[in-house]
């Protein structure tokens, strides 16, 4: 669970989203990021009894930065308003399918997985292995468990046509279309300060664990 100081902390940053006020809550923030830090570890150390490659990973090698990339961007606020970890293999910055956390309050907290937007060569391979292995696939997505807690996979980043290779009567279509292998869970904000909280993503991830082994096995 995390400490509600964690949560009020980063409710304030979203209303105050500036150096001069974060430097003058910098205890707060160190505070925040500590407690975070804690809960990421508690998950290393529960989910990695069942996967051993995330159970060896550190905390550094998960929790991403609270400082945004401005310098591409309209957005010029410093700060992001959420804390979040990755559990990938060999680490966060590992772009290969995996798990990920953020939690944002007011009720934006998310835990889900998968991949996004693999690099051309990536996306060929997890292609081929849903063409291929097309009831395996829909199997994952239907089980009765998976489909109850993520219903069907996200769909904001898909091609409007067969991608090249493929035609628009192959059964795998919709799936083929994707650009991005994403899915995921919203949770409220009193789950955040539950003593349960590390059980419930620990248990969804679990949930998402064939999901995340298919695209796996596709870039193996």
């Amino acid at each position: 669970m995390l400490q509600p100081s964690t949560v009020r902390f980063l409710s304030q940053l979203k209303r105050n989203n500036n150096k001069p006020w974060f430097d003058a809550h910098r205890e707060q923030y160190l505070a925040a990021k500590e407690d975070f830090d804690n809960l990421v570890q508690e998950i290393i150390n529960e989910y990695g009894k069942v996967d051993p490659e995330i159970g060896a990973l550190q905390v550094k090698d998960c929790v991403f930065r609270i400082y945004r990339d401005i310098r591409f961007s309209k957005d010029k606020t410093p700060y992001k308003t959420h804390f979040a970890a990755g559990f990938n293999r060999g680490g966060k910055r590992v772009h290969f399918p995996g798990f990920y956390f953020h939690v944002q309050p007011g009720g934006l907290t998310y835990c889900g997985g998968g991949i996004w937007h693999p690099d051309n060569e990536e996306l060929k391979k997890v292609r081929q292995e849903i063409d291929y292995n097309l009831e395996e696939f829909e199997a994952i997505l239907n089980e009765k468990k998976f489909k109850k807690l993520f219903g069907p996979l996200e769909e904001d980043d898909k091609l409007t046509r067969a991608p090249k290779g493929y035609e628009e009567d192959n059964p795998a279509i919709e799936y083929l279309k994707l650009k991005s292998f994403i899915t995921g869970v919203a949770f409220d904000d009193e789950a955040l300060t539950h003593k349960g909280l590390v059980t419930k993503v620990v248990n969804t991830f679990k949930t998402m664990k064939p999901f995340i082994d298919f695209l796996s096995r596709a870039l193996d």
